[in-house]
């Protein structure tokens, strides 16, 4: 009797949860309707990447080689100058100040619709921003002092000669001359670098339009460490050039 009783009341339990497992399963959805949700979510998370962690951006010119190329696709992260300034050495983009702007050309559309299509999708990395981005090297920053040239020909900074490898070209520096006439540029400062400004120069010197080019400006040259969008990290296409970006501080003999 025990025995009878406990089945009736073991079976009823099983009875009623099969019944309720059936009536609570819930039917998936096909993937056509879950995928735009798939999209709107990684669009988010692509937007808030671009915004606080760092985006891709394309080399247009030779001022940079060899340390980047015309065509190099890189990787500029913005989280390292979260805790700090960029320091000699970082290849950093930034915007051109007003100044420097002179030669710079809108990647925009003129038509609305197509601008607004592409403002829109800038945001999530897949078009370039409509300003005057510029890759450079700091040189000297805030409060540093910096000129060219010692006996050597070197760019020296708080009157101690850097030490630059990464240099592909410069003008000729004719230690037998000391009256020579140098290049627009060969020859400068000395320029103290403001507080909150960084002093950029191109690795390519005989080709890159950097802080040299605009010491006649209000801010001598220099940059708005504000202006800065982030620090060169890698170079992301094409295959043949993948590798790091590595920080090079001249200021290290």
């Amino acid at each position: 009797m025990s025995v009878s009783d406990s089945d009736d009341e073991g079976n009823k339990p099983g009875r009623n949860s099969r019944k309720r497992g059936k009536g609570s399963a819930k039917k998936q959805r096909p993937f056509w309707q879950e995928l735009p949700i798939l999209i709107v979510i990684a669009a988010v998370i692509a937007a808030l990447m671009v915004t606080f962690v760092g985006r891709p951006y394309v080399i247009p010119s030779q001022s940079m080689e060899n340390t980047l190329l015309i065509g190099d696709r890189i990787y500029v992260e913005k989280i390292s100058y979260y805790f700090g300034d960029p320091e000699p050495g970082d290849v950093v983009v930034f915007v051109g100040p007003e100044s420097w702007n002179g030669h710079y050309q809108s990647v925009r559309s003129d038509n609305t619709v197509v601008r607004g299509v592409q403002n829109f999708l800038s945001y999530f990395g897949l078009v370039p921003p409509d300003e005057n981005d510029l890759v450079k090297r700091v040189i000297a920053v805030g409060g540093q002092t910096v000129q060219c040239c010692d006996q050597q020909g070197r760019v020296m900074v708080d009157g101690k000669p850097l030490n630059e490898p990464y240099i592909k070209k410069d003008y000729p520096w004719f230690t037998d001359r000391p009256n020579a006439v140098y290049p627009a540029g060969r020859v400068f400062g000395p320029v103290k670098v403001p507080e909150g400004n960084l002093w950029v120069m191109g690795d390519n010197r005989n080709e890159s339009a950097d802080s040299r080019a605009h010491v006649s400006d209000d801010l001598q040259g220099t940059v708005p460490v504000d202006n800065v969008r982030g620090k060169t990290v890698f170079k992301i296409w094409p295959p043949t050039r993948i590798g790091p970006v590595r920080s090079q501080d001249p200021q290290t003999n």
